[in-house]
């Protein structure tokens, strides 16, 4: 397990395509749900859940991501229906983090859905501790109500990603990042 300053200084996110198995076990996948459900939630609403895609339900998850794409591109190729239908597939193990915020006498609905964010990134970061790679996106397939209905989201509900977790096929590459000097400022009184 790495050290937690190394890990949070080195997680770099990889791409879906470029993740392989073997996928976490499912005391692993518990493992991740856990330290994804601990975070920070004024009046302990949470205002999250998981969809967890795995096995077969991977594929499965795509018939109704590429009916909705049939059906918004009656154009569309069979190569570019099959990638569609491909798109919870490319990694081990797909989770979903669903924010359901909501209107509340305290707690404002923002506050809620950084709580949802919070339990992506905390999602991220455990799978990163387990020797995982991951990827947080959502696509356009998180703002299709067809496809929500299908994955079983209320009204109100919404997608705060879709969390693809696996193996790196190769070595991860870094990214330049913003330099302190160009997103800090020290307020003065």
């Amino acid at each position: 397990m790495l050290d937690a300053l190394q890990l949070l200084k080195t997680r770099r996110s990889v791409k879906p395509m470029e993740l392989t198995g073997p996928g976490p076990t499912p005391s692993e996948i518990d493992t991740l749900l856990s330290i994804a459900s601990r975070v920070p939630d004024h009046g302990k609403l949470a205002p999250w859940r998981f969809i967890v895609f795995e096995g077969e339900a991977r594929h499965a998850a795509g018939a109704p991501i590429a009916a909705a794409f049939r059906a918004a591109h009656p154009d569309a190729t069979p190569e570019q229906i099959a990638f569609e239908e491909n798109r919870l597939a490319r990694a081990p193990l797909v989770i979903a983090v669903v924010s359901r915020s909501g209107p509340h006498i305290k707690i404002p609905e923002w506050e809620q859905q950084l709580s949802a964010g919070a339990s992506t990134m905390n999602l991220l970061l455990a799978a990163y501790a387990l020797g995982y790679a991951a990827s947080w996106i959502t696509e356009w397939y998180a703002y299709d109500r067809a496809v929500l209905d299908a994955f079983g989201l209320k009204a109100g509900e919404r997608i705060a990603g879709f969390v693809h977790i696996g193996k790196p096929a190769k070595p991860p590459e870094d990214r330049e990042r913003p330099k302190l000097d160009t997103i800090v400022t020290r307020y003065k009184a």
